[in-house]
């Protein structure tokens, strides 16, 4: 097995995860094709229902390096379903009607722990509604802006092994408000860009690169913002570039631009199609895998969802327009640009985009008609979309199995290290509503179970992956260099064995910030006394190819991944 071979990592202790997995649905090799709207139902995936009541909406959700996930919700949505005993700064919660209506005495940030099934309540000081979040190269998740007090607001969790660890409220204030933003970790130095937000047509960095620094005014969100529609700039899509440089998708538009200069590199022509992507439009992007075969050079995004002219004010007015089906590809590296058409199977918004161990984009939750805010949507989408970038046009998109929950505005999914995608939250009401509406309020917490994680596959997954680093190393890998890999499988490795990495993200609002596979360079593989498999991998060459931090490193054999065990890379 030689240099053009793919590497990645397992995961072990997941033992109520494993359990629920090896009695779930089953997948296809990699190597198979799908067809358009045609899948045989055992190779469409599985739902499970892991909790009845994760007591907050997961307005926002990431996961961490220690495998929780941290979920919160706005605070000023009254009280959650996760009542407390006693207030964070230690007055007891009573039974009496202005406690009952108190939210300091709920809960509206829990952490979720993976193998356990359990939560645990967390405390918050501001408001983080439609705020932002990247994680920095110590796990650590940065979090920023959200509504009133908030809007401002800079915190902080760092995980811990003891599940004593909170929100630490930063002393320092963003420049500007920032509600609806997004953000960028960019390379080096721990620092993250904020970009935009409601009536903020600007960007800032967090933290300040000198103590006067504030925030820099950025045309391009002058020039796309859409008054009569609501904005459809906000939560612009940011996507780092392999150059370093940052693209930036608003409304229709999008810009490569120089975050160490403060300068636009580049104009992109505009997306075909009418209509409009960012919030509350709500189309999602992701950034393709980046390969190492290309030397990580081909960077290619794409665009997906979204609402028709005019869905906005007629959603005011109780009419829901259809949604938009069109997705679009661009190479935004290179000389030659442009936007390459496709349409899913069907209408959707308020949808997320999350990339698969496997490099497939899985497409899910949201709505088939309407627009993002209070009640502007109907027709759940209850359907995940399969995407293989590398099938031929036509036959890249295949249709999952449905779920019985909608998942609407203020839902969100992430990927899990076992292969799983947890899906929570959805309440397009301005409280929690659990009766009388449209759509209710909604707590239950899913699983959905990718087709790949039969156990009929079993003998294809690579088990008990494990990273080495080099001697007097073990904190972490430099970029460039190499790492080992270790693992069993039970038959000899395919042709297509792959070592991929994924940057998990911040999720919210149909936006999964700072997401990023990467697929790796084996350098050698030999089998040991006992059949253990020993691969020697090579690192991400830059932090503007693969920013220092935490990332799931994850061993595909033929299409069938590994339980994905965590690399940390660390700047040279």
């Amino acid at each position: 097995m030689a240099a053009q071979k793919h590497c990645s990592l397992a995961f072990k202790s997941l033992i109520i995860a494993a359990f629920l997995l090896f009695h779930c649905v089953g997948f296809i090799s990699g190597a198979e094709a799908t067809t358009e709207l045609q899948l045989s139902q055992h190779n469409q995936g599985q739902w499970l229902l892991l909790l009845n009541n994760t007591g907050v909406v997961a307005m926002h959700m990431a996961l961490t390096n220690r495998n929780t996930v941290l979920m919160f919700d706005q605070t000023g949505s009254g009280p959650s379903a996760y009542r407390l005993q006693h207030r964070f700064n230690g007055r007891r919660c009573t039974g009496s009607r202005d406690d009952l209506q108190d939210s300091s005495c709920y809960a509206h940030s829990v952490e979720y722990d993976i193998s356990s099934n359990k939560i645990r309540p967390l405390r918050l000081y501001t408001d983080p509604w439609c705020s932002s979040g990247s994680f920095l190269s110590n796990g650590t998740l940065l979090q920023v802006g959200g509504y009133g007090r908030g809007s401002r607001s800079i915190r902080y969790f760092r995980p811990c092994e003891d599940h004593l660890c909170n929100w630490r409220q930063s002393g320092r204030l963003l420049a500007s408000d920032r509600w609806y933003a997004s953000n960028q970790l960019l390379p080096g130095n721990d620092r993250v860009i904020v970009v935009g937000g409601r009536r903020a047509f600007t960007y800032e960095f967090v933290p300040k690169r000198s103590p006067n620094e504030g925030a820099f005014d950025l045309p391009f969100l002058h020039r796309t913002y859409d008054r009569n529609a609501g904005g459809n700039n906000l939560y612009p899509f940011l996507h780092l570039s392999s150059d370093g440089n940052l693209f930036i998708f608003a409304n229709r538009d999008s810009i490569l631009f120089n975050p160490r200069q403060n300068r636009v590199v580049k104009t992109y022509p505009r997306i075909p199609k009418v209509g409009a992507r960012n919030y509350p439009s709500s189309g999602s992007s992701v950034i393709l895998p980046l390969d190492y075969k290309n030397k990580f050079q081909k960077v290619e995004v794409m665009v997906c969802g979204g609402s028709t002219p005019g869905a906005f004010r007629a959603a005011n007015e109780g009419r829901f327009l259809k949604g938009l089906s069109s997705c679009g590809r661009m190479v935004i590296t290179g000389n030659k640009h442009k936007w390459n058409m496709e349409n899913m199977p069907g209408p959707r918004l308020l949808n997320d985009m999350l990339i698969l161990p496997t490099s497939h984009v899985l497409i899910i939750n949201g709505a088939k008609h309407g627009c993002a805010g209070w009640n502007n949507a109907r027709n759940a989408s209850l359907q995940p979309y399969l995407y293989t970038p590398h099938q031929k046009l036509g036959r890249r998109f295949s249709v999952l199995r449905a779920t019985r929950i909608p998942r609407m505005y203020h839902s969100s999914a992430i990927l899990l290290p076992d292969g799983r995608v947890l899906v929570a939250g959805s309440n397009p009401n301005n409280r929690y509503t659990f009766r009388n509406v449209a759509y209710p309020t909604e707590l239950r917490l899913q699983a959905f179970v990718p087709h790949y994680m039969d156990r009929r596959y079993h003998h294809y997954r690579p088990q008990n992956v494990t990273v080495h680093y080099a001697s007097g190393q073990n904190y972490g890998v430099k970029h460039g260099e190499e790492f080992g890999v270790g693992f069993w499988l039970d038959r000899k490795p395919s042709k297509d064995l792959e070592f991929n990495i994924y940057a998990p993200p911040f999720t919210t609002h149909s936006i999964s910030m700072n997401q990023r596979m990467l697929k790796l360079r084996c350098r050698t593989m030999a089998t040991a006394r006992g059949g253990r498999i020993n691969a020697l991998v090579e690192a991400p060459p830059s932090p503007d190819v693969a920013p220092s931090g935490y990332y799931m490193l994850t061993v595909v054999n033929d299409g069938i991944p590994s339980f994905s065990q965590w690399v940390r890379f660390i700047d040279a």
